[in-house]
């Protein structure tokens, strides 16, 4: 069956998929304008115009980004709460793997997401295939970029794997911690000595929504070549996000800018995966040069 069409049962609504063009959707949109923080309305049949789009731009001048950008990577979102039913009214259910390319003009407020999500719940489709195309032609509108979607029905459940990111455990250090906003200042690296290659994590990262305050929880891989970076510093620098607001996407950016520029390392890859917030976990990865993404592979704790 095609997904040129609405959705059984349900009509594609007029701030659906084939709006404005890509690169003005949400262009004058704030975090402080979303759902966040604020009581909502269940919607429980589909409606394409819950996803509330957010330009990257104004974060990412914030950490002296422009147009050009000296990373690249994506956005890697799995949805663990995906239902919907079929033409026969019997609820279907599913994960979701989402991947947004870090160069769409947009993120999507993960709250507008999550009730966009919901709008599937009493909406009848074919198959999984006809949600898979409708959540990906919404998200490239909201985005302005093409986005991957992939289902997973429950027959495929049991074949998620559990796996925490490989790397030198920098929560092995005992350092003193006095810093709770960012410290770029505590990042150096020893540009006498040789370069190496290595890969540290911690699992020491929490940041705070950039809205409501809420705390979120997350692990960290730094994979890097050049100069050995202080893992002491390293370590205190990111324990400093501890009291900051910003989304996962933009605290990434900016671990990622501020090793970039103080450490000045040849080659340099910065991925954090967050525990999930209704139903939802967001884990960005950004690169200085092309390889693979990581697996979309979750963590005990998400």
């Amino acid at each position: 069956m095609s997904d040129a069409g609405p959705p059984q049962g349900a009509n594609a609504p007029s701030g659906g998929s084939a709006a404005a063009p890509a690169a003005s959707v949400g262009a004058n949109n704030t975090p402080d304008q979303s759902q966040l923080g604020k009581s909502s309305a269940y919607m429980d049949q589909y409606d394409a115009s819950l996803l509330f789009p957010i330009p990257r731009a104004v974060k990412r001048a914030e950490i002296g980004l422009g147009d050009t950008l000296p990373f690249m990577g994506a956005d890697m979102w799995t949805v663990f709460e995906l239902s919907w039913l079929n033409l026969r009214g019997k609820p279907q259910v599913a994960l979701a793997h989402i991947t947004v390319p870090c160069e769409s003009p947009n993120i999507v407020e993960s709250k507008s997401f999550k009730l966009y999500l919901n709008s599937f719940n009493n909406t009848r489709f074919l198959d999984a295939r006809e949600v898979r195309e409708r959540i990906r032609a919404d998200l490239n509108a909201a985005v302005g970029a093409g986005v991957g979607v992939k289902t997973l029905g429950p027959e495929l459940f049991d074949q998620e794997p559990v796996h925490e990111l490989d790397g030198l455990n920098l929560d092995r250090l005992d350092v003193e911690c006095l810093h709770y906003t960012p410290a770029p200042e505590l990042l150096f690296a020893d540009h006498e000595e040789p370069p190496v290659s290595e890969t540290l994590t911690s699992n020491l990262l929490k940041s705070n929504c950039l809205v409501t305050g809420q705390p979120d929880w997350g692990s960290v891989q730094i994979s890097y070549s050049g100069a050995p970076i202080d893992q002491e510093g390293l370590l205190q620098y990111l324990v400093s996000f501890r009291n900051h607001n910003e989304f996962h996407e933009q605290c990434v950016e900016r671990i990622f800018m501020d090793i970039w520029t103080r450490c000045r390392p040849l080659r340099l890859s910065v991925y954090a995966r967050y525990t999930r917030r209704g139903g939802l976990d967001i884990n960005p990865f950004r690169t200085s040069h092309p390889q693979a993404l990581p697996g979309n592979v979750r963590m005990a704790r998400q």
